[in-house]
């Protein structure tokens, strides 16, 4: 059993974390784990991405087009642009907050919205306005937690390993609004 993860948003918004905590929740699960995140173009607003590979035995954090299983999109141009690495029936989470990339915002470019809804004939598009149910949890930071959460069903990691992960890599004083955003994604 393999898992083939890719992570796609934008600087600013958490990937790298969100990158370390679905590590290690594999590898506290027993799993061989090996992950990578891009964060060249961080600065606010930039692309950024990563993987996270686990199963028994891993030994490199490149997917192969068409060999993932599920897309964590923060934003959802940036889903849409990393799809060319999930087979065919793949889930795609997709958090709605749009974060317009500058040549949309210079009316350059449009905004891709028709082509970002076709990916529900290809894939299992899973849409979540994560920062409204991180707002509902008590910290519209923890919007993150919340795609993790919605991840977390389809996976194999017990969500006490979840939990546990999230309490050491939050901010002690968001803990709580951070489990509980957890489980806002995971009841949907």
């Amino acid at each position: 059993m393999v898992r083939n993860i890719v992570l796609a948003g934008v600087g600013g918004q958490g990937l790298v974390l969100a990158t370390r905590i679905i590590s290690e929740a594999a590898f506290r699960a027993g799993y061989d784990v090996k992950t990578n995140d891009v964060i060249g173009l961080s600065q606010r607003g930039g692309r950024v991405w990563g993987s996270v590979r686990y199963g028994n035995n891993i030994y490199s954090p490149n997917i192969p087009p068409g060999q993932g299983d599920m897309l964590l999109g923060l934003e959802p141009l940036e889903a849409y642009r990393w799809t060319h690495l999930m087979k065919e029936g793949a889930y795609v989470i997709i958090n709605e907050k749009v974060v317009y990339p500058t040549p949309v915002l210079l009316e350059e470019e449009e905004y891709p919205y028709e082509e970002i809804d076709s990916l529900r004939d290809k894939f299992n598009v899973i849409r979540i306005n994560a920062r409204d149910e991180a707002k509902m949890a008590g910290n519209i930071k923890a919007a993150n937690a919340v795609m993790l959460g919605l991840m977390a069903r389809y996976l194999e990691i017990d969500t006490d390993i979840w939990e546990e992960v999230l309490r050491e890599n939050v901010p002690s004083k968001d803990v709580e609004a951070n489990i509980t955003a957890f489980y806002r994604g995971y009841n949907k």
